[in-house]
């Protein structure tokens, strides 16, 4: 991270700036993802005040989610160049001023770009927010950290709709979006304010691999294998999500029936996010991610036989391991690249997921116009435990992070 300030040798100042790095990567990410999630409540409404079909309003949420995606490793670099204070304060601000821009708009034109605004603001959070907590907080205390930041953007995803909602009972829906794009603005200007100034750590020595005759560094493989198992694990997680509902509605749910189970699902997730990563601070990230990756894969396929009663009473544990291991998965990032570098190690990761996540139900989808939804459902089961042999030939990077 490029910043300013002295290395902090006062323990109380030390905490100080923990307390405000977390805070205010946790504000950023709940904004930042509400402001994601709201899309999905204004498409309907635009639909209706623009007279939009379907396809360009699927192309309004691509091009939100494909800027967001593909500036995320840019914002790493600017962030590099000219200090995560202000790169991040300015995302939150262009944020914040695409909503802003949609509560002006008057036709598609200027909606297409409020969203293109809206999206290059939010490439910068989840970069520069999680790198800010790995460089506050070390070894089992980062992962921690970053679980309860990786928390805070479902607690977001949920809060921002909510609060949309209830500002459309008493104001136009260009009026309440307008007023959620200035807490944005106003947000940034708190970030900017409140963001410690930290200082770079110095990297440390490239461990070397145990392999006899090997003088490779860990951290020449690490990443990458890391970054498989992410993508990997994304893909299974938005595969499922994808699918959940016709597995159900083949059992006789009904769509109110199915809103239930998707919510089981979310707050499952909400708790798996938060509760794996203390997990993993206490029985190591590899422990850890075989724990949940065997615990999905045995749950999806369990979900196939049961009776809609016992599929909504497991729907939760699904949850919880379905989104518990990323929390594990974005904590070891740090472990594994230099701290100079984690802004765009974070960008890189997090484009891999999301795009993961973005592409495996088209592809899971053909799987399943070809031999059914249960056969794909069983194959994204079967991909799900190629993340175990990956972590075992991780176990060596990440043995510090067990350890610290």
């Amino acid at each position: 991270m490029t910043a300013s300030g002295d290395a902090v040798d006062d323990p109380a100042l030390r905490k100080s700036q923990e307390h405000r790095a977390i805070g205010v990567a946790c504000g950023a990410h709940a904004l930042h993802d509400g402001y994601t999630d709201l899309i999905y409540v204004m498409l309907p409404i635009w639909q209706a005040e623009f007279g939009l079909g379907f396809a360009v309003l699927g192309a309004m949420k691509s091009v939100f989610s494909g800027v967001l995606a593909g500036f995320q490793i840019p914002s790493g670099y600017l962030a590099e160049r000219y200090g995560t204070p202000l790169v991040l304060a300015l995302g939150t601000a262009l944020a914040g001023i695409g909503y802003c821009l949609a509560g002006l708009s008057q036709g598609f034109p200027l909606l297409l770009a409020a969203l293109f605004v809206g999206g290059l603001g939010a490439s910068t959070q989840h970069p520069l927010a999680s790198s800010l907590i790995a460089h506050a907080f070390s070894g089992k205390r980062s992962l921690k950290a970053l679980g309860t930041y990786n928390c805070a953007g479902d607690i977001g995803k949920r809060g921002v709709p909510v609060a949309a909602s209830l500002l459309f009972l008493v104001l136009s829906w260009r009026e309440a979006v307008a007023l959620l794009g200035s807490l944005g603005v106003l947000a940034a200007v708190a970030i900017y304010i409140l963001i410690p100034r930290l200082r770079d750590q110095p990297a440390a020595p490239a461990k070397k691999d145990a392999v006899a005759g090997g003088a490779r560094p860990v951290r020449s493989y690490g990443f990458p294998l890391l970054l498989s198992v992410g993508i990997i694990d994304s893909a299974t997680r938005m595969a499922f999500l994808t699918f959940l509902p016709f597995v159900l509605t083949a059992k006789g749910a009904g769509i109110q029936t199915i809103g239930v189970a998707l919510t089981l699902v979310f707050a499952g997730g909400a708790v798996g996010k938060l509760v794996c990563a203390f997990i993993g601070a206490r029985i190591g990230a590899v422990a850890t991610v075989w724990l949940t990756e065997a615990i999905t894969a045995i749950a999806i396929v369990a979900i196939l036989p049961l009776s809609l009663e016992g599929a909504l009473i497991l729907l939760p544990v699904v949850g919880i391991a379905l989104n518990g291991t990323s929390s594990v998965l974005y904590g070891s990032v740090p472990e594994l690249v230099a701290p100079d570098k984690r802004q765009r190690a974070f960008g890189i990761f997090y484009t891999g997921t999301i795009g993961a996540g973005a592409v495996s139900p088209f592809i899971y989808g053909l799987l399943g116009d070809a031999f059914g939804i249960t056969t794909a459902l069983l194959v994204v089961a079967a991909v799900v435990l190629l993340t175990l042999p990956i972590t075992l030939v991780l176990r060596p990077a990440l043995r510090n992070l067990a350890a610290t």
